[in-house]
């Protein structure tokens, strides 16, 4: 289908484009910008007048609960949630049931995406076999079959030996290692920031070395293998340190942080809130003023929804008992634009990190820019509009988040993916 996208603002971080013109679209791809090519006849016309059109959104981990997690969100429930929040492309950690770390289960995900026919899916493989930390998963085979960066999920592994061999088995074909840096004895038994607040409510801590200890070895370890590293969810002022100390002395190491941890701190657990259950945990104010500078000088590389869909009965349980996650599709424009205005940052810069810098650590090449000939994948939102959160206008099955109730700027319009328009609210 041919449509033209009329008398919008287009922002395009990865061209620097940020003006009010036309997008023409024929066959699932960026036909031209300003003025429509010869011969277009447009389908249909939308009227973005007042609206922002950019890129589809790429979020960098989100949880689809496929398989093995259905009675918690189902592929169909997360991708319409997708739709909904202008995410067109998703990075999938391994950590599904059973683990991804068999071709067949990476091929079988890939082609329930692909014939829901919304968001693209790009599965992160795991680093080992089943997330044992024990045995190596078969890397060359999971990039075959779909995989885009190979990681452990919220598991680390216990000998350093299988972590340095899977880095070494890593280099050598150039995929990435994608690692959430947690020391697994530092971490163990606790459930909040070690702090004041875990204190007052009696909570067993996680410190913050619990991330700077495994923070240190995964660098020295990139660094003597010569793997291409990406630390995701970061969540501490002195993890950050650590890995501008590792880029000082030449290392290429890329990061990203989560909404959550941009938006809340330890205070936010209030009494008990299971919402802010986190992994890793909530960390103190200071810590999270230090991710929001970090994330608008571009130290921190991209951000993330880290959406983890949890049923209600995973909640509704004491804090130490609950499950740890929030989701956060729906919320990931928002979130991003709220954080954008109060760092005094451009629509252009703070969109970059959810768009054209997330796609450059999947290493989307097709996505995440307007540029003409790439991929129609498009959101168009209403800048200007206030959405009040709650569980009925969450379309996640998901409805777990420490922002229900709140209202936050930025309403998704329409949203495209090849050309094709997946949503729409025709009238705000």
């Amino acid at each position: 289908m041919k449509i033209r996208i009329a008398n919008g603002r287009v922002i395009d971080p990865a061209n620097q484009t940020d003006r009010i013109q036309d997008v023409y679209i024929a066959d699932g791809k960026i036909a031209a910008l300003g003025h429509a090519p010869d011969g277009f006849v447009d389908a249909r016309t939308i009227d973005a007048t007042g609206l922002v059109v950019a890129p589809g959104l790429i979020d960098l981990a989100a949880r689809l609960r496929e398989p093995g997690f259905e009675y918690r969100a189902t592929l169909e429930s997360e991708m319409d949630a997708a739709m909904a929040g202008g995410v067109t492309s998703l990075a999938i950690p391994p950590d599904t049931d059973p683990v991804l770390d068999e071709p067949g289960l990476v091929e079988m995900l890939c082609y329930r995406a692909k014939k829901l026919n919304r968001a693209h899916v790009y599965p992160v493989g795991a680093l080992t076999l089943g997330l044992k930390g024990e045995r190596l998963s078969e890397m060359a085979e999971l990039v075959e079959a779909g995989c885009v960066a190979f990681s452990q999920a919220n598991v680390p592994i216990l000998d350093n030996t299988v972590l340095m061999r899977a880095m070494q088995y890593a280099a050598t074909f150039d995929f990435r290692v994608w690692l959430q840096p947690i020391a697994p004895f530092l971490s163990r038994g606790g459930y909040a920031h070690d702090g004041e607040v875990a204190t007052r409510l009696g909570l067993p801590g996680i410190p913050v070395a619990a991330e700077t200890v495994a923070l240190f070895t995964y660098l020295q370890l990139a660094k003597i293998t010569g793997a291409r590293l990406h630390i995701t969810r970061l969540s501490s002022a002195d993890g950050l340190r650590l890995i501008e100390q590792a880029r000082a002395e030449g290392m290429d190491v890329t990061c990203d942080v989560s909404i959550n941890h941009l938006h809340l701190s330890d205070m936010d657990i209030g009494y008990f809130n299971a919402n802010c259950h986190l992994v890793p945990p909530l960390r103190s104010q200071r810590d999270r003023e230090a991710l929001c500078r970090g994330l608008a000088e571009g130290r921190i590389n991209a951000l993330c929804s880290d959406h983890t869909p949890v049923d209600d009965d995973g909640k509704l349980t004491p804090f130490s008992e609950s499950e740890p996650g929030a989701t956060g599709l729906e919320l990931l424009l928002p979130l991003t634009l709220k954080w954008a205005a109060a760092s005094g940052l451009s629509l252009l810069d703070g969109l970059a990190r959810v768009t054209s810098d997330a796609a450059r650590i999947v290493g989307i090449t097709k996505a995440g820019h307007l540029s003409v000939g790439a991929r129609a994948d498009v959101c168009i939102f209403d800048p200007a509009a206030q959405v009040r959160i709650s569980r009925d206008t969450l379309r996640s099955q998901g409805k777990n988040t420490a922002f229900l109730g709140l209202e936050l700027p930025g309403q998704v319009r329409y949203t495209l993916v090849e050309g094709q328009l997946m949503f729409a609210i025709d009238h705000a």
